[in-house]
């Protein structure tokens, strides 16, 4: 892991959901990315963000696969911010621990290789829901809202903005394609 304190070089972050299309740091570079042995997937239960306690909503989580990849962004932060930038990713994306800090290898669409913080999913976490059913995660998807708004608005901006990057997901796209009949 990077340590927030060294300021001379730059900070990889991966990003495969929301942090596609809100950031909320500033960076230097973007490059689309892949990153082997990890599939995006909505298996965590929201109850911050997209959903509540009473009625939690689905967020993507990268969940571990061994054949899987999954392409999304990679951010290059300058040393400068690194801490910063560290300290509000964890307040953002640690909010209820299920989603675990690490850093793993991500290859840039330059082919260049570098070692990127990246959220994936703790399995053994209370709010980790792998393997639903993908009508079951429409219909959570459809009627969760939470302190960042709507479930659905989540889902309808990661593809659209996967969309512009000319990244298909088909899970992503069957799911906004699903929730426009429900």
């Amino acid at each position: 892991m990077p340590r927030p304190d060294d300021h001379r070089r730059p900070l990889w972050v991966f990003g495969y959901g929301s942090l596609i299309w809100n950031p909320g740091f500033s960076y230097g570079d973007a490059q689309i990315a892949t990153l082997q042995g990890y599939r995006r997937s909505f298996c965590m239960r929201s109850i911050h963000h997209r959903g509540t306690v009473a009625q939690p909503g689905l967020v993507l989580a990268l969940d571990r696969e061994a054949e899987a990849r999954c392409q999304g962004l990679a951010f290059e932060i300058p040393g400068r911010i690194a801490p910063e930038t560290l300290e509000y990713l964890r307040a953002r994306e640690l909010i209820s621990a299920a989603y675990l800090e690490t850093t793993q290898p991500v290859t840039l669409a330059d082919g260049r290789a570098v070692e990127a913080v990246t959220y994936v999913i703790d399995r053994d976490h209370a709010q980790y829901c792998g393997g639903l059913p993908l009508e079951e995660q429409a219909r959570i998807i459809a009627q969760a809202v939470g302190g960042r708004g709507p479930n659905a608005e989540y889902l309808v901006n990661t593809a659209a903005h996967l969309a512009e990057l000319g990244l298909h997901d088909p899970e992503l796209a069957w799911l906004v394609d699903r929730l426009r009949t429900i």
